[in-house]
């Protein structure tokens, strides 16, 4: 269903909200009773983490029936139902807020990514996400990116190498860290951050891959883009926001990476309630 990484984080979640027990629940509910509940979206907006909303349920009481009334990734409406959920009521009741601590985290992620996708639509610009997620969740906000229909930069330090300015300037200079980094022979892509279009010359001369254009003005970037003529990838990165991003995608970047979408994202609002 998941990797053992996100199934992990839900069991994280759920001891830690749990701990010695549920006090109130166990103080007001039967063990035997059971119940009904549904999930509403509290705002319009993107949907995501519904099979982790789910799993948070199940991995608590395998006997929960959650019944999704919508696929993640749709579009929603304010007031909508999300989801049906039935089964014993000290399991739902005790599992409630982390299901939808989850959710509403995804979800905000998600539709604030949508909005950077629609922002693009046109242009050849992927968006794509950081490393700048909440610690421990890395694999939960990613994929709620690609819920909301925007790219996985490199999931952790282990599967790009990256060389970035602190790189560079103890190396002492883009050649040698390029050399440096061949000389591993890792076998992974190697991406290089340029700082000037200097920079952007000596990584074409390199032949590295892909070229991360840091905090660069609109204009620079489109010279970049000229300069480079698809001779290696192009990112630009830093600051981007829902009001400069179409015109960075239309200087003809390949991808701009956003951390905002999951550091800056607000939780979408989702509710449960009792049905009976």
């Amino acid at each position: 269903m998941f990797p053992t990484e996100i199934l992990d984080c839900i069991r994280r979640a759920l001891n830690e909200d749990i701990g010695t027990g549920d006090a109130t629940t166990l103080s007001i509910v039967p063990p035997d009773a059971t119940m009904r509940g549904q999930i509403i979206a509290k705002q319009d907006g993107v949907i995501a983490g519904l099979d982790v909303a789910r799993a948070a349920y199940v991995l608590l009481d395998s006997s929960v029936d959650f019944s999704a009334q919508v696929a993640d990734g749709s579009r929603v409406a304010r007031a909508g139902v999300l989801a049906l959920v039935s089964g014993r009521t000290s399991s739902l009741l005790t599992a409630e807020r982390t299901a939808l601590n989850f959710l509403g985290r995804m979800s905000g992620i998600a539709t604030l990514t949508r909005q950077f996708v629609d922002a693009v639509a046109g242009t050849r610009a992927v968006i794509l996400d950081t490393r700048k997620t909440a610690p421990g969740l890395r694999l939960v906000d990613k994929l709620a990116v690609k819920f909301g229909g925007g790219g996985n930069h490199r999931i952790g330090l282990y599967d790009m190498i990256l060389i970035k300015d602190n790189h560079i300037d103890y190396a002492g200079g883009i050649e040698e860290a390029v050399r440096r980094a061949r000389a591993s022979n890792s076998g992974l892509q190697i991406e290089v951050e340029a700082r000037t279009l200097e920079d952007v010359k000596v990584a074409l001369d390199l032949d590295v891959e892909r070229i991360l254009l840091d905090n660069m003005s609109v204009s620079m970037m489109a010279e970049a883009v000229r300069l480079t003529n698809g001779r290696a990838k192009l990112e630009a990165s830093g600051n981007v926001t829902l009001e400069t991003v179409r015109r960075i995608a239309e200087t003809g970047v390949d991808f701009i990476s956003v951390g905002a979408l999951t550091h800056s994202a607000k939780v979408f609002d989702v509710s449960f309630d009792y049905l009976g």
